[in-house]
């Protein structure tokens, strides 16, 4: 299958990484759109056609009886856990940013997840020097030390590393084919296999990916296709590609079982995507009052409706021998305030205890401090034992019903959790537009799932005339002023920082058009992303590159 357009870069690579876009890589690349651009297209029309239809009440989220013979064939198992996934007690995720990679290879994790996604700000130059690292990292070339004499350098044991790459959702600007810009997933998975599939072969292992923001099996296959493609493009193993399913939206939650068994021999296993799945939740019912949830803090992994979606993920993982992954823990420890630090790792270590012992196999941690605290949590409840897909969890029994009890969740809306949203999105957006897309605000590392979260849940206030618990309501006058507010705080808290004015104004009025608007944006970050990290210029000597069938680096 060889594609017959051009690739176009719209602008120049940084100077870490240009020499990556070779014809061959940037040809398999092009491959791929070629392949499944326009099944793509059409995968994410009908989300958005059936997420009309939810809204308005013409259907309802379920377990499908078309695929009930999926759910109800006891026999089918995804493959055993590829070399290097046999053991994920632990996993560190964050950007493939050059320190964070060297820090996330140290941490004494099981697992990296490099995250192209909501953890990475998608500026070309992230993107191009984010598979830079990749290859140094894969070598051993990616020591360094910085202008301040800060020395990074990797140690002797590594953990295996897996790839997200963006959701099907988002595109890459600065590629195009043929005059049509290429899906960031594309160009994440297609780079890091052309580049580094090989050379993790060779390693023992394989190239491995998390997939994120699916919302159909559907979309799950189309992954599977891609794998396929890419396997006999690139002479790879049958079945060599492996990936683990973020189970991050409302309507994948109805579909694990068919996730899993339309990745078939690609299937790895299914993480616990906390932060997205309650974004998700909240967007497909955001027009119905009684999904109107209390202050983000209140809305805990323990509350009914989070905790039927974890257990029926273990239960599904374990019936079909894979992997059941948790969700993120994303304190930061202070360096100031010991306090805080013991408060943070004693939350960390009940919610991994917890974990343990609801039959996972691992969890996340987004900061190398939690890794030992992880570790000693799942050593306890597993002790020595590499997983757990021995606990089937025969006793949960998950009805569609408990998995849309949003109104499960107790609590209040408070002046103080109004706030705390309002500043998270201001302070996280104002650093990704800078460049960062992993952000420690307050003591939690946030990324873009958080802002999604607390921009849904001021647009929900607002859109259902919520009151507070000291009886005000959530109006548009309160949120401005309290907006305003925040900004003015945020903008003294950053006055030493170049650039930081400007990006906090633009970080405003991306807050002001998510929350104030009749019309929902999808994701707050896709028009950001064109408006404000798209950076088209003519690339020096520019030449169409020739899309071929690809040849190994």
């Amino acid at each position: 299958m060889t594609p017959r357009g051009t690739v176009e870069v719209l602008a120049p690579a940084p100077a870490r990484g240009a020499d990556l876009l070779t014809p061959d890589a940037l040809g398999f690349v092009a491959l791929l759109h070629d392949a499944f651009a326009g099944r793509r297209a059409e995968l994410l029309t009908a989300r958005r056609a059936r997420t009309a239809r939810l809204l308005s009440g013409e259907e309802d989220l379920g377990f499908s009886d078309r695929t009930a013979w999926i759910r109800d064939d006891a026999t089918w198992r995804v493959p055993p856990p590829p070399p290097g996934l046999t053991r994920r007690h632990v996993e560190i995720t964050g950007p493939p940013t050059r320190a964070m990679t060297v820090n996330a290879l140290n941490s004494g994790a099981d697992v990296w997840m490099a995250d192209f996604e909501d953890a990475t700000s998608p500026t070309w130059a992230n993107v191009v020097e984010g598979h830079r690292n990749l290859v140094d990292a894969l070598e051993r070339r990616i020591d360094f030390t910085t202008p301040e004499g800060k020395e990074y350098r990797l140690g002797d044991r590594l953990p295996t590393v897996v790839v997200r790459p963006r959701g099907w959702h988002l595109v890459e600007k600065h590629l195009r084919v043929r005059g049509a810009a290429v899906a960031g997933a594309f160009v994440d998975a297609g780079l890091h296999l052309f580049l580094n599939a090989r050379r993790l072969l060779e390693r023992g292992q394989g190239p491995y990916f998390y997939l994120p923001k699916l919302e159909s099996a559907a979309e799950a296959a189309l992954w599977h296709d891609v794998f396929v493609v890419a396997e006999e493009a690139l002479d790879l193993p049958r079945g060599s590609i492996r990936a683990t399913v973020l189970v991050e939206t409302l309507p994948l939650a109805f579909a694990m079982d068919e996730v899993l068994h339309a990745l078939g021999e690609h299937a790895a296993g299914l993480n616990a995507g906390r932060w997205d799945y309650l974004f998700s939740a909240m967007k497909n019912r955001r027009e119905d009052p009684a999904a109107v949830l209390p202050d983000r803090s209140s809305v805990t992994m323990t509350v009914p409706f989070m905790r039927a979606y974890t257990d029926l993920l273990v239960r599904t993982c374990h019936r079909r021998g894979a992997m059941a992954i948790g969700g993120m823990a994303a304190a930061v420890p202070s360096r100031t305030d010991p306090g805080a630090t013991a408060r943070a790792l004693s939350a960390v270590a009940a919610d991994k205890t917890r974990e343990a012992q609801d039959g996972f196999d691992g969890s996340w941690v987004a900061h190398p401090a939690l890794v030992p605290v992880a570790r000693a949590a799942f050593d306890a409840v597993l002790d020595g034992a590499d997983d757990q897909r021995g606990r089937t969890r025969d006793d949960v029994r998950v009805r569609a019903g408990d998995l849309l009890d949003l109104a499960s969740a107790t609590g209040q809306v408070t002046e103080a959790g109004l706030r705390a949203n309002l500043r998270v999105c201001l302070l996280y957006l104002q650093a990704w537009l800078g460049g960062a897309g992993a952000v420690a605000v307050d003591g939690a590392m946030e990324d873009a799932a958080t802002v999604e979260i607390s921009r849904t849940q001021v647009w929900m206030w607002l859109r259902h005339s919520t009151s507070l618990d000291d009886g005000r309501l959530v109006d548009r006058r309160l949120v401005q002023r309290t907006l305003d507010e925040e900004f003015g705080r945020a903008l003294a808290e950053l006055a030493t920082v170049p650039g930081a004015a400007q990006r906090l104004q633009d970080a405003r009025r991306v807050v002001e058009d998510a929350t104030f608007g009749e019309e929902f944006p999808a994701f707050v970050t896709t028009e950001a992303y064109a408006r404000h990290l798209v950076a088209l210029a003519p690339v020096p000597a520019p030449r169409p590159v020739p899309s071929s069938e690809p040849a190994l680096a």
